[in-house]
């Protein structure tokens, strides 16, 4: 792994059930992530991702690539476009900086209106694996 190198794309179909069952996983309530009618009565056309699911989709995506041994030290994202169903979101990534076992890794997710996440992975893999 050097820097500049590009993770491989990962579409995440965003769906209902999706963005319901990571609500209900990280016990956001909130009824914007479940709740078609109050979503709208809020001024949202429909339920969107909450943050939390989205970090764990950041999360998911850096260790499909790094592998099962990889520590995530540290996640710094910031949310942009919601995440609606029935759209994709593409996560990509770019290595910024490697220093021994641990690589800096930025991260965007887009769908079909913008950019929804953008932001920063730092990962860590043991030793014995290594980066390089």
């Amino acid at each position: 792994m050097n820097t500049g190198d590009e993770l491989p794309p990962l579409e995440i179909p965003i769906t209902r059930t999706l963005i319901v069952a990571g609500a209900i996983a990280s016990r956001d309530y909130q009824d914007v992530h479940h709740d078609p009618e109050l979503a709208r009565q809020k001024g949202s056309p429909d339920i969107f991702m909450n943050i939390l699911t989205t970090n764990g989709l950041v999360g998911r995506y850096i260790t499909d690539h790094f592998g099962p041994t990889a520590e995530l030290r540290k996640v710094a994202i910031r949310l942009g476009a919601p995440n609606y169903p029935g759209d994709t979101m593409v996560l990509t990534g770019r290595v910024e900086a490697v220093d021994g076992d641990t690589a800096t890794v930025r991260v965007v997710g887009a769908n079909g209106i913008g950019k929804h996440v953008t932001g920063t992975v730092t990962v860590t893999l043991p030793p014995s694996e290594g980066l390089t």
